[in-house]
This record gives C-alpha cells, structure tokens and sequence, in this order.
C-alpha cells in the first residue's frame, strides 16, 4: 500500500496537481469512477455479472473502473493522512463485534 500511496502522490506531484487534490475534490472525483464502475454492471443479471471478468472487453473496463477508484481512495487517504490498511482492519475489528458470525450467519440483515 505504502508503493502505491508513493506512486500516486509522485504522480500528482510530477504534474502540479496537489492544488486541485483537495479532500472534497478527490472524494467527488472518487464517487464519480465509482459510479463508473457501478454503470459496468448496470443491467446485468446476477449471473452475467459474476461472469463479467470472462468477457475481455466488460472485463477490461471493470478492470479499469476498479483501478480509477483505487487511485482516487489512495489519494484522498493521503491527502487527509490516513492509513488505509489500518482504517479498513480497524473498520472489520468494528463491525465483527456488530455483526457477530456466530448470530448472524447467513443473514444480509442490517444492525
């Protein structure tokens, strides 16, 4: 993660981009690609979107999306100076106490 955050900070920094990198900018920019990512399996059925990554091209673009929003979430957690490995262990160690495995095994149900 620390390679990645490194390369994507040199990237913006390689082109004067820091200014624009604010956090509501990045965070805009982020919900943006997702919704980019979302629109790749819009339509789909559970079945053709499970299968996505079979089709090169559908597999390509998915592939693409996923990457615009890993760079934009890497970002905009530097930016704001936050780990992101440890925000999403951090994030797991919270919900597994509020959705404990046991209790809530295969169930979707929100708590």
């Amino acid at each position: 993660m620390d390679d990645l955050t490194a390369l994507v900070r040199a990237f913006a920094e390689e082109r004067d981009w820091q200014q624009f990198h604010t956090p509501k900018n990045l965070a805009m920019a982020l919900a943006g690609e997702v919704g980019e990512l979302v629109a790749e399996f819009q339509w789909l059925t559970p079945e053709q979107a499970g299968a996505v990554m079979s089709d090169p091209e559908a597999g390509a673009r998915v592939r693409a999306e996923i990457g615009d929003v890993m760079i934009y979430l890497t970002r905009l957690a530097d930016v704001l100076g936050i780990d992101l490995t440890e925000a999403a262990v951090a994030k797991l160690a919270e919900v597994s106490v509020r959705y404990p495995a046991g209790e809530i095994r295969g169930s979707a149900a929100k708590r």
